[in-house]
C-alpha cells in the first residue's frame, strides 16, 4: 500500500457517504427515523461480518486489549448517536442542508485530533478547516 493511496479511499468514502443521504433520504419517507437507523445497523452488520469472514480477517474480538474495547465502545456509541441525530435531521430538513451541517464533524476533527492527539496541522490545514467551518455557516444560514 502506497502513502497516497489513503487519499482513494477517502474519496471513496465522500462517495459512500453522499449516497448515504440520497438513499436515506428517500428511504426514511413514511418511516420513523430511529427505526430506519435500525434497519440501517443491521444491515452493516450482516455484510460487514460477510466481508470479515471471505476475506479471511476474522480473529477472535475477545483477544483484543481491554484499551481497544474501551475506545472501540466509545467510538461505536459515538457513531450511534450520529446516525440517530443524523437520520432525525434528514427526516425533517432538506438533504442538501443536513449533510453539509453534519459535515462540520471535519472542523471538529480538526480541533479534536490538536486537544486528545497532540496533532498540529500546518496553516494552510488550518485555512482550509476555516474554509470549510465557513461554508457550513454560509449553508446553514440560507433561508
Amino acid at each position: 500500500m502506497t502513502n497516497g493511496s489513503w487519499v482513494y479511499w477517502a474519496l471513496l468514502s465522500a462517495v459512500f457517504a453522499a449516497l448515504t443521504a440520497i438513499f436515506a433520504k428517500i428511504g426514511i419517507q413514511g418511516v420513523d427515523s430511529d427505526l430506519a437507523t435500525l434497519v440501517r445497523t443491521g444491515i452493516i452488520i450482516v455484510v460487514l461480518s460477510a466481508f470479515v469472514w471471505f476475506a479471511g480477517k476474522w480473529s477472535n474480538p475477545f483477544a483484543l486489549p481491554g484499551k481497544t474495547w474501551l475506545f472501540l465502545t466509545l467510538s461505536g456509541l459515538a457513531t450511534g448517536a450520529s446516525w440517530v441525530c443524523y437520520f432525525r435531521a434528514l427526516q425533517i430538513g432538506e438533504a442538501s442542508k443536513v449533510a453539509p451541517i453534519d459535515k462540520l464533524s471535519l472542523v471538529l476533527v480538526a480541533l479534536f485530533a490538536v486537544v486528545f492527539l497532540g496533532e498540529r496541522p500546518s496553516v494552510k490545514d488550518w485555512t482550509g478547516i476555516a474554509m470549510v467551518a465557513g461554508g457550513v455557516l454560509v449553508l446553514a444560514l440560507k433561508r
